[in-house]
């Protein structure tokens, strides 16, 4: 079993929903190694998210954005977390509705997308900062 692990951070980008799919592979070469295994990558941040769609069309990262925000609306007066701003309290709540990691299969040292997947970055704050995460890969 080969397990590698390593930490990065991204420099900070603006609200909307990002492809960070080459950023990540850049951060660990080694999944080059792996026959069989599995890639997790992990954000430690409470007001960005992860997950995996459409890599081919820009509009859908857009459209993800309006629907969240339609979804989960800023300056709503019942939030009583808002110490950081009218984008705080809903970058959290988007961000546990999309989750903290992405796991990924690895086959023959390539992450094992489908058709027009990446990983997309999911910055929900107007000034989030670097962000910063985890990824690990283990396989044979």
């Amino acid at each position: 079993m080969i397990i590698h692990q390593k930490h990065f951070t991204l420099k900070e980008k603006r609200r909307g929903f990002h492809l960070i799919t080459s950023e990540v592979i850049n951060a660990i070469p080694q999944i080059s190694e792996i026959k069989i295994g599995m890639l997790q990558l992990f954000i430690q941040h409470t007001s960005a998210s992860l997950t995996i769609n459409e890599n081919a069309d820009s509009t859908v990262r857009q459209d993800f954005e309006t629907f969240f925000n339609k979804t989960v609306q800023e300056n709503d007066p019942d939030y009583l977390h808002d110490y950081e701003g009218s984008d705080d309290m809903p970058a959290h709540l988007k961000a546990s509705i999309l989750g903290s990691s992405v796991t990924i299969p690895i086959t023959n040292g390539r992450l094992a997308f489908g058709t027009w997947q990446g990983i997309y970055l999911c910055e929900h704050r107007n000034y989030g900062g670097n962000r910063q995460f985890v990824v690990t890969v283990w396989g044979v």
